[in-house]
């Protein structure tokens, strides 16, 4: 069994789908205002609009996304305008990584792996 699908519930869907197409690099040719595949070919990453609000501000959730070079999506980023939580560390078991909360307020991470992890 593998896992098939995350997907971010939000109450806008084009804001939030526009911000993972940015970090990931991707354009899915969609502006759809209540459903948008954002990954397809691995763990599929789907942005959703079910018609629930969702006012209560809880956050419940993070995404950990692995690159190559956690520094250069660093710089990336900034030149974006994410507003970066922890700029990249390196962590005591050898990782590298950064996070930053995407607009809806979930906690994002990238990390590069040690190269014996990999």
């Amino acid at each position: 069994m593998t896992l098939g699908e995350v997907c971010l519930l939000t109450d806008d869907v084009v804001r939030l789908a526009d911000f993972y197409k940015m970090l990931l690099g991707v354009d899915n040719g969609s502006e759809d205002t209540v459903h948008q595949t954002i990954l397809s070919r691995e763990t599929m990453l789907t942005v959703y609009n079910d018609g629930e609000s969702r006012e209560n501000g809880v956050q419940k959730m993070s995404l950990a996304f692995t690159s190559d070079d956690v520094d250069r999506e660093y710089a990336r980023l900034v030149k974006q305008g994410v507003r970066i939580l922890e700029k990249p560390v390196t962590r005591p078991w050898g990782a590298r990584n950064m996070s930053f909360y995407d607009p809806d307020g979930n906690m994002v991470y990238i990390r590069s792996l040690p190269p014996e992890a990999t």
